[in-house]
């Protein structure tokens, strides 16, 4: 154990894997937000996914018995919306990605144009078209700065893995020679500006994820207590694949109950 210090004031939990899959509420999740919620604890529920809404992801958690305002949701559009907002204020961006990333960009003030816009700003799509890439290719290569809201390569689906924002990324990388800076985890950035978002400190905090790749690294960097659940997509014997450790491995989120 790497942290020693009292009970966690403050606690961020990934969306998929620790509370839910594939719209099913996992083991222990109700009563440990319901405990959250009773002791009147600081929390955030954290997702790389910019597709929805807080308001979705929010209606979303409700249909299966999880109670989580939209204000407790910190999502990598959220996340990358800031971070431009902090960089550049007022600036313009040409989006490929959905109502998540148009929304959170629009209420920092952004303006949506491809007409010289200050970023290109690439999220999730179900969507993605040839003629949206070859735009923002056009785009970066006039000058455009590019920023990404997470480097996921896939995403799931009933069907099996589908591309997802980071290989839509690679492409457009390939195409003019530029990386896109990633907000989302793995970059503590997300956890730093949630953790501003709710007031909280990191030596307080608490991170429970079901990937040691994206939720274990993003809260070990950003100084937090890291714990990994196994109902997600990491199995006990994957630990040693690794050459950091969270500071606990439970079942699953409803063993961290005591916790808090």
């Amino acid at each position: 154990m790497s942290h020693t210090q009292d009970q966690p004031t403050t606690w961020l939990l990934d969306m998929d894997g620790v509370l839910i899959h594939e719209e099913v509420a996992l083991p222990g999740a109700e009563k440990f937000l319901s405990r959250l919620q009773e002791l009147d604890k600081e929390f955030l529920v954290l997702t790389n996914n910019s597709i929805y809404t807080r308001r979705d992801l929010s209606a979303r958690l409700a249909d299966v018995g999880l109670n989580v305002p939209e204000e407790r949701i910190w999502t990598s559009a959220v996340a990358t919306a800031q971070f431009l907002a902090n960089q550049v204020p007022d600036a313009s961006a040409y989006v490929i990605g959905e109502a998540g990333l148009k929304t959170a960009l629009h209420d920092v003030g952004y303006t949506l144009t491809d007409t010289d816009p200050d970023f290109v700003v690439l999220g999730e799509s179900r969507t993605y078209s040839f003629q949206n890439i070859t735009q923002a290719v056009q785009l970066i290569d006039q000058g455009a700065r590019f920023v990404a809201t997470n480097p996921d390569a896939t995403g799931p689906s009933p069907e099996g893995p589908i591309p997802a924002t980071g290989s839509v990324a690679a492409l457009l990388t390939e195409a003019t020679g530029r990386e896109p800076y990633f907000v989302g985890k793995p970059n503590s950035a997300m956890i730093r500006s949630g953790l501003n978002r709710i007031g909280a400190h990191s030596e307080s905090t608490a991170m429970v994820g079901d990937r040691m790749d994206t939720d274990v690294v993003a809260g070990l960097e950003a100084g937090l207590t890291t714990y990994l659940v196994l109902t997600g997509s990491t199995d006990r014997d994957e630990l040693t694949e690794f050459a950091y450790r969270p500071d606990d491995v439970v079942e699953s989120v409803g063993e961290l109950v005591e916790n808090i």
